[in-house]
């Protein structure tokens, strides 16, 4: 019998080899937190598989925004208050988020899940582009705000949708790039100053 086939296919092994899996978990992270799971109180590992079988059964995609619910249509979505004339497209979920958690901005959102990157074989009809397209003429939006990362696909991505968009009436703007709050000059990237430089506002 191999010793080492035999290690391999032991539950401790998956479990490792599962977390392995995610974002930014290496393989020792992974035996951490395997050894981690092991030492805590069983009801602490049976609470954390339940909720992530409860995630994976009830999460869906929101009808109108594509963001992830756990009803047809986001809390956003179906709140009354938020200006349906404004709509802010992210790239994913998590940049929604943030915008969100800075509890600024009241209008609309719509995440494509993902951004126009031909080196990865994704193109405009994979992402929610004719949603956002058909969303804008049913709710008469006024301005598309383009929040998406400034990548080289972020920013062909803004490029594209802002073609589209110089067809309608609707106002198509960005976020302001440059310096962050409490940031010091000597440490900020040309790129990002130079950014800074181009959205002067004045005093």
């Amino acid at each position: 019998m191999n010793l080492q086939n035999s290690c391999e296919n032991t539950p401790l092994e998956r479990l490792v080899s599962c977390l392995t899996r995610l974002p930014g978990i290496g393989r020792k992270t992974a035996q951490r937190l395997a050894f981690h799971m092991l030492r805590a109180p069983k009801a602490h590992a049976r609470q954390l598989a339940e909720s992530i079988v409860e995630v994976i059964d009830q999460v869906v995609e929101c009808s109108e925004c594509h963001s992830l619910s756990f009803t047809p249509t986001c809390a956003i979505c179906s709140d009354p208050s938020r200006n349906r004339e404004i709509l802010c497209v992210v790239e994913d979920v998590p940049d929604l988020m943030a915008i969100e958690g800075a509890k600024q901005f009241k209008g609309m959102y719509h995440v494509l899940h993902g951004v126009i990157s031909p080196a990865e074989g994704i193109g405009p009809e994979q992402l929610r582009i004719d949603s956002l397209l058909l969303r804008i003429k049913k709710y008469s939006v006024k301005e598309v705000i383009l929040a998406l990362n400034p990548t080289v696909e972020g920013e062909t991505t803004a490029l594209y949708l802002a073609d589209h968009l110089r067809e309608s009436a609707v106002r198509a703007t960005r976020l302001a790039y440059g310096i962050p709050v409490g940031g010091d000059l000597e440490y900020i990237d040309m790129m990002t100053i130079g950014r800074a430089m181009e959205n002067r506002v004045n005093l």
